[in-house]
């Protein structure tokens, strides 16, 4: 620690990276809402005008409202002047909103009209006929002179021909429906800007006796970088000196801190929260995990799920059908005997009603949000489509090591045969393991402890175990340790080892993995190991099957083992003794039987992970796990799968509900714009101003039921 102290007295900073800079700029500039405050001036302008038009066309022509002069007299306005102002007001508020009529009359020549489009003709149409009213009827017939003012009949009753108000109230009411699409975008990408904003723009790295303060992109590879209390920490690394609490909630959305040691990992825009800390530093810059889950959750929400594009393909018929439907409204109420005013406004109303903008929100809404709670509670969908297909999972594929059992051997049991000091077994196992690198041995070495004695000729036979040789005095003198048939090889006597089997034979139904030893060809007794299964494991599987998902254990272990550790968590089926393209075939045939993820965190696993309809990586586990994977958890628990998949299902359960509203929107308002209850009702119908109110009020209900995905209950 003395030379941690010398490190601190001597730090300097070097300049910020001014590439850094710039960089996190324009990623900052790329997520910046533009749209909504464009929507929202356009919004606000076209609301002044709107109140101005309907002051004339409501208040002046319909309540005499100060601007329709005294009956017969010559103060106020004329029913010609009325209607020119309504023209023009009504005209400056479509040219605000001029993107409805460009996007859906350019989508209707090329033969594929889209939501625009019935927006634009529905608008476009009240206004022609309105324009058409006004010159022809009202200025061409001549009742427009100065001295008539509104109070006569005839014009009163020409100027209740003008829809000036419809066509301009339609385009006002559905940029709010755009607006409130782009704010739910929005949202989105503000928590995106706050996970970039998280990352600390320098960080301490000792470099030449001196610890120097460096713009973030300096920081490289293998470096040692100091954290100290209260700080975010710049980069994945790995704690080499030192302990500490750090704060993962920006990560994983646990709120309680978590403890860190020595050896263990600490990742980017995390808070060291109490002890002072150094850590090599072994992932930075774009590979850091929150620069993946930034781009994650940018590809997520720009992708389309299947269930949207369904939705697309509803939208390209059900545009051309309103469009004749509207046509055939028309033609059916003149040939009725109606005038062509109330035919025309019958026309219209279908095209307004009809105009689908809530069906094209419900499932871009709703993934964009679905989305975003994942992201805060540290679940990661790479597109669109998986945070869909994990609403549908029905049987689940669990990995056994790393993702059932934390995929750390520990020692359980010590066995001693008869006669033989349990000091003399323990020596010659801490002694003839202490050169492997295999998992089981040092997890026995750790178990015991260093030991002092030597050991020379030491061999390591693949499949069989390791030996080498010790002195008992001046004697050289044989020990080994592996599996029974090695005991034989090393001049143990059958008959030794077959009084040892009945308890290798229980621990092995038991789920751990004996290893003997031996010295001199004497057989001294076996250590038991097993890979402890992680606490929540048993808890998250009884949730999966309350889901009514189906779980399979799949692994490369023994049949026993396997067993063993199945019976303990509680799955419903073990396929044991499998490869990496086993458990690639394995999956393979689940997905015949129903909608299967693979939740796996190794190499070993990248197969089936690609194979199953849902790949779902441990967040801990190997970068080639979570590149194959479809959905990355930041976390090591099976319970974070379980998180996914209720996310997965209410983002599902909410696009469904979405497009139910939808639907049922169009085929109970549809009849009613169009007439078709005007007998039954004593003359019901629907103008156009009231059809786009309720066109809105519907893409208002969509946007709303799409945010309560933020009060979803993952835990």
């Amino acid at each position: 620690m003395q030379a941690t102290a010398a490190l601190q007295r001597t730090t300097k900073t070097l300049p910020v990276d001014r590439n850094y800079l710039e960089k996190v700029k324009k990623q900052e500039e790329a997520l910046e809402d533009k749209e909504t405050p464009k929507l929202k001036k356009r919004l606000l302008s076209s609301v002044v005008l709107l109140l101005i038009l309907m002051y004339f066309s409501m208040g002046v022509v319909m309540w005499n409202w100060p601007g329709a002069g005294e009956a017969g007299g010559a103060k106020g306005l004329t029913a010609g002047w009325i209607g020119l102002i309504e023209m023009v007001l009504a005209a400056v508020i479509m040219f605000i909103n001029r993107n409805f009529f460009i996007s859906g009359f350019k989508s209707l020549l090329r033969g594929g009209p889209n939501m625009d489009t019935l927006v634009a003709m529905g608008s476009g149409v009240s206004f022609l006929w309105s324009c058409y009213v006004l010159f022809y009827e009202i200025i061409g017939g001549g009742n427009a002179a100065v001295s008539a003012t509104i109070h006569d009949d005839i014009q009163r009753h020409s100027l209740h021909g003008l829809y000036f108000e419809s066509a301009a109230m339609i385009v006002t009411l559905i940029t709010v429906g755009k607006m409130l699409e782009a704010m739910s975008k929005g949202r989105t990408t503000n928590a995106l800007k706050e996970l970039i904003k998280m990352v600390p723009e320098t960080a301490e790295v000792e470099r030449g006796g001196e610890v120097l303060t460096v713009g973030i992109d300096y920081v490289r590879e293998g470096e040692i970088v100091v954290i100290k209390p209260g700080e975010r920490i710049p980069v994945d690394a790995e704690i080499i000196e030192g302990s500490t609490a750090v704060d993962e909630s920006a990560l994983t959305g646990e709120s309680l801190p978590v403890d860190k040691i020595v050896g263990d990992h600490i990742s980017a825009a995390t808070i060291n929260k109490s002890g002072y800390i150094r850590a090599k530093a072994t992932r930075v810059g774009e590979d850091t995990t929150l620069a993946k889950i930034i781009d994650l959750v940018s590809d997520a929400a720009a992708t389309k799920a299947p269930i949207a594009r369904m939705a697309d393909k509803i939208a390209g018929i059900f545009v051309p059908a309103v469009i004749a439907i509207a046509a055939v409204v028309f033609i059916i109420w003149m040939l009725l005997g109606k005038d062509i005013a109330f035919a025309l406004e019958r026309a219209i109303a279908v095209l307004v009603i009809s105009c689908p903008c809530a069906l094209g929100l419900a499932t871009p809404v709703a993934i964009m949000v679905g989305s975003g709670v994942g992201a805060k509670n540290g679940l990661l969908f790479k597109t669109a489509a998986a945070l869909e297909q994990t609403g549908r999972i029905e049987i689940m594929a669990l990995d056994k090591t790393g993702t059932i059992t934390g995929g750390n051997p520990k020692v359980t049991d010590i066995y001693t045969c008869e006669g033989v000091p349990e000091d003399e077994l323990t020596e010659v196992a801490a002694a003839v393991e202490s050169r492997s690198e295999h998992p089981l041995a040092k997890a026995i070495c750790e178990h015991l402890g260093a030991t002092t004695k030597r050991i020379s000729d030491y061999e390591e036979i693949a499949g069989g175990g390791v030996r080498a040789f010790t002195w008992d005095g001046n004697h050289a003198v044989r020990i080994a340790g592996g599996n029974a048939a090695f005991m034989e090889e090393n001049n143990v006597k059958t008959e030794a080892v077959e009084q040892i089997s009945k308890e290798t034979a229980d621990l092995a139904n038991a789920g751990k993995t004996s290893v003997l030893f031996c010295k001199g060809g004497k057989l001294l007794g076996l250590i038991a190991l097993a890979d402890s299964v992680r606490e929540d494991s048993k808890d998250a599987i009884g949730k999966l099957k309350e889901l009514g998902i189906r779980t399979v254990m799949l692994t490369g272990d023994k049949q026993q083992t396997a067993e063993a550790i199945a019976a303990e968590v509680g799955v419903d089926e073990v396929v044991a003794a499998v490869l990496p393209d086993g458990k690639e075939e394995v999956v393979r045939k689940l997905m015949e039987q129903g909608v299967t993820a693979m939740v796996g965190d190794g190499i070993n696993d990248a197969p089936a992970l690609t194979r199953a309809n849902v790949g779902i990586a441990i967040g801990a586990g190997t970068d080639v796990a979570i590149e194959a994977a479809d959905v990355v958890l930041s976390g090591s628990s099976l319970t974070e799968a379980v998180k996914a998949v209720k996310l997965g299902r209410g983002t599902l359960r909410n696009i469904k509900e979405n497009l139910f509203w939808a639907f049922i929107y169009n085929i109970l308002l549809i009849p009613l714009a169009a007439g078709a209850y005007t007998g039954l009702f004593h003359g019901w119908t629907l103008s156009p101003m009231i059809g786009a109110a309720a066109m809105s009020l519907s893409s208002f209900c969509v946007c709303m039921n799409a945010l309560r995905l933020n009060l979803i209950k993952l835990d």
